[in-house]
């Protein structure tokens, strides 16, 4: 599935929806299957069954692979400072929702449906600002928005902050017991980054908007003419932005009596 900047700004603004079709968990539960395929087959697979970074080449047992995963998850929850707001966070969540429902993360359905049951009911996990690595990945607030999967950290709704498993049975969720690489697939990725830069375009657009209505209402204060914004004058120009803040400012004036 694909999203509109329109739709990620309904998300953001607390307006949008989000639904996932057949066809979404088609494939997130083929990709799934393919990594229980992979592991059946004994080979040793960077954080499925083995350690992450320089204990790569340490093989983990079955016994082990669903606290390989917890752990995870857990040893990267160490962001700092004043949490992010509810627009960055539920913009995430709906982002990392979008990234998973690609087929392409070897995470099983109900991991999804439990980020799907916090965004629906704006439940949003609480996310220290600081600690991300950026282009190398979200780690640390990404490794926040998943906890309260798990049970752990904390989640806000309706400007009361709970503890995670609290919040989750208010919301009549179970925490899930983490599968082999969906600790991985959670961490993985740059939504935090992503929402962030989402965040400074829309509230950019909202500043925007209000310079253009000002500059309207300014041309009817001081009793001036529209003539300027003539659309053959910036067509000449040929400047798509130009262009189109001058049909702005003439439909803004059109109902004037100036």
């Amino acid at each position: 599935m694909k999203l509109s900047l329109a739709q990620l700004r309904d998300i953001w603004s607390g307006q949008g929806k989000l639904s996932l079709d057949a066809a979404d968990y088609k494939r997130i539960e083929d990709s799934a299957a393919a990594v229980a395929k992979a592991l059946a087959t004994g080979a040793a697979l960077y954080g499925i069954n083995t350690g992450f970074g320089k204990l790569a080449s340490k093989r983990i047992g079955p016994a082990q692979l669903e606290q390989l995963q917890r752990n995870l998850v857990l040893s990267h929850a160490v962001g700092v400072g004043p949490a992010l707001s509810e627009r960055v966070t539920r913009l995430a969540l709906a982002i990392k929702i979008v990234t998973l429902a690609q087929g392409r993360s070897g995470v099983r359905r109900v991991v999804v449906d439990a980020l799907m049951a916090l965004l629906a009911n704006n439940a949003l996990p609480v996310i220290p600002s600081q600690g991300s690595v950026g282009a190398s990945g979200d780690l640390a607030p990404l490794a926040h928005l998943s906890c309260p999967l798990i049970g752990e950290g904390e989640v806000t709704i309706g400007g009361e902050t709970l503890a995670a498993r609290d919040a989750l049975r208010r919301l009549g969720v179970v925490p899930i017991v983490l599968g082999p690489k969906e600790g991985l697939a959670l961490l993985n990725g740059t939504q935090i980054s992503t929402a962030l830069a989402l965040d400074a375009l829309f509230r950019t657009q909202d500043v925007f908007d209000a310079a253009l209505t000002a500059g309207a209402m300014s041309v009817d204060a001081m009793k001036g003419t529209d003539a300027p914004f003539d659309e053959r004058i910036h067509v000449a120009r040929g400047h798509k932005g130009q262009i189109e803040t001058a049909d702005a400012l003439r439909a803004m004036r059109a109902a004037g009596e100036i």
